[in-house]
């Protein structure tokens, strides 16, 4: 599981896996290579990675000239366990995959297994559980073979984290517990206390309250007695994170529970301070602000949290900095000091930004979202820089476009966590062309605060504040409703929610929206709202698509604002008509696809054409500007589950960006990527992050798609609307979808929104 940054280094379980290298006795013939590993093994005693990584890489560069395989094996070993400290998850891999290689050319099964096990607790913080369980069997059998119990207790503590990791914690506390009883025999005390912290975050899960306090009892009288360390730092402010946690389950204890947690934070941060762990006081201090705060006690709570930044700064601990800043920002902002709390928050964000990559490093893997992690960070930011905004007129300028780019912030490094690289950072633009270009759109950014729901609207005024009083709760039960009733078209029970949400999102708009020149709405849409068509929320008479055209975009900065040139246009159109693999024919897809190619020419692959060899072939041969593809699709929470079905295999986002780059040698991006038949889970916000990052992922301007399955005669009747309407120079594409719903709204076959509403144009609307 990919937690905060905090969480993933105090219970990710690979540093505390350092003492299990083994001990190697080094020889005068490599001096310079014993005195930087000594140097590296030093810094990270002191949680010094960075340091550790540049003196350990000189060691394992000079034991490569020696040819000491096997010295280098361990120096890499370690190596790739400080990256994955520092959430630098793609080094650590190719550390630990060359020292793996170096181990099996040895024929050392005893460093393999180590290595696996270093290699599980890197996959497992990363999402990848398929991949961690197949390194955990390996590395228990190498280890049976071996009768190496301490060996084997170290992957049976990995296999139980990856049960947590998956919420299997009946069997995460067995792996435990046969874990304990193999360490309980050995020398590896730290391993024996980590195990026992771990069966207590299990036992917790489980409701068995009474034997996590036991082993968190029993793990602080081993930690209490080891040697100094940063690994004794860490392991015991897992304790008294772990304590904490146990409060709800036993009120009775809490006293007892409270004290317990003190004591090893305090333990932690003097223990850091006698080894010279910059890094661990601040996480002590850290947690202690914390629990300090979370009893009302903010006086001292800042203090701490002072102690905890300067420590932080001193170890360069980004991902620690933004917890004890957005703790002080909360604290003053309950002590009455806005401006101060402001000031903290915008170093909470920064420091944020500082290590978005680490965060975001699983790559959408995670069971814990970018959202659930650190959003609050950026809300609670702009909840205050709006409050700011409400002030006097020729002030709130600068406090709304902060807040704005403050959501922004979020939004692009949640699509970044989302889509798991960096095709995000090449789609940037800026944010004064596009409202440059947006002269006769509106550009909607909602904000969905816990006790409101505020609206920034770019008009060609400038910038404005509509707040609405609804409580995000009732806001998004309406939104889901909505969602649910709008794919049932034997019933019109969707008006309900249709009206409801025009009320709260279009209907406080209306004056400012008929003081300006506006035929389009651009909707930003976060959360919840990416999961509803705006084009058919409706004001009692009518739907807002008679009125307006509707185009979406994920954020301001991922939006190409440049014109479709329609004179060149060069299409691949595609689809499959047939049944194939499991999932229904679409009879009219064949109609369609022809319907395309007939107007803009280029390759048409049909069914069992329709393979991604031949889409290869077909990027390959020449520049296209234009994809549209009629096919199955389904956008998942996972992006590496999302795809788009070809006649043999299932076309991953992944896999499309490597085939749309076949193309990119003209340098210029494709214009318009339209597909039909996809659908994204209703009441699933993440997986509308893949509608939402389609056009990103394959590097085009704009992207047609559908939130839902749509009747297979009504799509092709949609389709063939909007591209005789694409072709005229002087509508928009937004327009030119708008006219499409028209057609099927006013169609008597058609006119239930399960039928026109699900087509969104993202991205570019122009």
């Amino acid at each position: 599981m990919r937690l905060t940054a905090f969480r993933r280094v105090l219970i990710g379980g690979g540093l505390l896996a350092w003492m299990l290298i083994p001990a190697v006795c080094w020889s005068q013939d490599h001096a310079t290579a014993e005195q930087s590993q000594q140097a590296g093994e030093q810094a990270l005693q002191r949680g010094d990675f960075g340091v550790a990584i540049v003196n350990l890489e000189a060691a394992a560069a000079q034991y490569e000239k020696d040819g000491a395989s096997l010295k280098r094996c361990d120096a890499l070993t370690v190596i790739g366990r400080a990256y994955q400290a520092l959430g630098r998850y793609q080094a650590a891999a190719e550390r630990m995959d060359l020292a793996q290689d170096l181990a099996v050319q040895s024929n050392d099964p005893a460093r393999q297994a180590h290595i696996l096990s270093g290699r599980a607790s890197l996959a497992v913080a990363a999402g990848e559980y398929d991949d961690a369980k197949q390194y955990l069997t390996q590395g228990l059998r190498l280890a049976k073979d071996l009768n190496a119990p301490l060996l084997s207790a170290t992957l049976l503590n990995e296999f139980g984290n990856l049960s947590a990791s998956k919420g299997l914690y009946e069997d995460a506390a067995a792996r435990y517990t046969e874990s304990l009883a193999l360490a309980s025999n050995g020398q590896n005390k730290t391993l024996l206390a980590r195990v026992h912290v771990n069966l207590a975050a299990a036992s917790t899960h489980l409701g068995r309250y009474a034997q996590a306090k036991q082993q968190l009892d029993q793990a602080v009288a081993i930690l209490e007695v080891l040697p100094q360390s940063h690994d004794q730092v860490f392991a015991l402010t897992s304790v008294g994170l772990a304590y904490e946690t146990l409060l709800p389950g036993l009120p009775d204890a809490r006293l007892e529970l409270t004290r317990g947690a003190y004591r090893a934070y305090e333990l932690a941060a003097q223990v850091a301070d006698t080894v010279h762990d910059a890094r661990g006081e601040s996480y002590a201090w850290g947690a202690l602000a914390e629990l300090y705060a979370k009893n009302n006690r903010d006086d001292e709570a800042l203090e701490l949290s002072r102690r905890a930044i300067l420590a932080g700064q001193q170890a360069a601990a980004s991902e620690a900095l933004y917890r004890w800043h957005w703790l002080r920002g909360r604290v003053l902002l309950r002590l009455g000091q806005p401006e101060e709390a402001l000031l903290a928050y915008r170093l909470a964000v920064s420091a944020l930004q500082a290590v978005r990559s680490e965060l975001i490093a699983g790559g959408g893997t995670s069971a814990t979202s970018f959202r659930d992690s650190v959003g609050a960070v950026y809300f609670e930011l702009a909840d205050l820089l709006l409050l700011r905004a409400a002030g006097p007129t020729d002030r709130a300028q600068p406090y709304l476009k902060e807040a704005r780019e403050t959501i922004e912030l979020f939004k692009v490094d949640e699509l970044r966590d989302y889509l798991g690289d960096d095709c995000v950072d090449s789609a940037q633009s800026r944010i004064a062309s596009l409202e440059s270009v947006a002269t006769s759109a509106a550009v909607i950014y909602p904000i969905v605060l816990p006790d409101r729901l505020e609206l920034l609207v770019s008009v060609p005024s400038g910038l404005q504040r509509v707040p609405v009083t609804i409580p995000a709760n009732q806001l998004i039960q309406e939104v889901r409703a909505f969602r649910e009733l709008l794919e049932k078209r034997s019933t019109h029970e969707y008006l309900v929610p249709a009206q409801r949400l025009y009320d709260w999102i279009i209907r406080p708009l209306e004056p400012l929206l008929a003081a300006h020149t506006v035929d389009t709405l651009v909707f930003v849409p976060d959360g919840a709202l990416r999961t509803v068509p705006m084009a058919a929320l409706h004001d009692g008479q009518d739907f807002l698509i008679r009125r307006y055209a509707v185009a979406t975009t994920p954020g301001l900065t991922l939006t190409d604002p440049r014109p479709l040139k329609r004179q060149a246009i060069t299409a691949l159109s595609a689809g499959l008509s047939e049944a194939v693999q499991g999932y229904p024919a679409l009879p009219y897809a064949a109609e369609e696809v022809q319907a395309v190619n007939q107007v803009f020419g280029g390759v048409m692959l049909l069914n069992k054409d329709f393979q991604s060899s031949a889409v290869e072939a077909a990027l390959e041969e020449g520049a296209v500007s234009m994809i549209h593809i009629a096919t199955h699709g389904e956008f998942m929470s996972d992006a590496r589950k999302s795809f788009l079905l070809t006649y043999d295999d299932k076309l991953t986002m992944d896999r499309l960006e490597q085939l749309v780059g076949l193309s990119r040698y003209r340098q210029q991006p494709l214009d318009l990527l339209a597909l039909s038949a996809c659908e994204t889970a209703a009441g699933d916000d993440r997986a509308a992050l893949g509608l939402a990052g389609i056009a990103i992922k394959a590097g085009a301007r704009s992207a047609l798609a559908t939130l839902w399955l749509i009747d297979d005669e009504a799509s092709s009747l949609f389709m063939s609307e909007f591209y005789q309407h694409v072709r005229n120079a002087s509508l928009s594409k937004a327009v030119a979808v708008q006219r499409a719903q028209l057609t099927l709204l006013d169609h008597p076959s058609y006119q239930h929104p399960a039928y026109w509403a699900a087509f969104l144009m993202l991205n570019n609307w122009l």
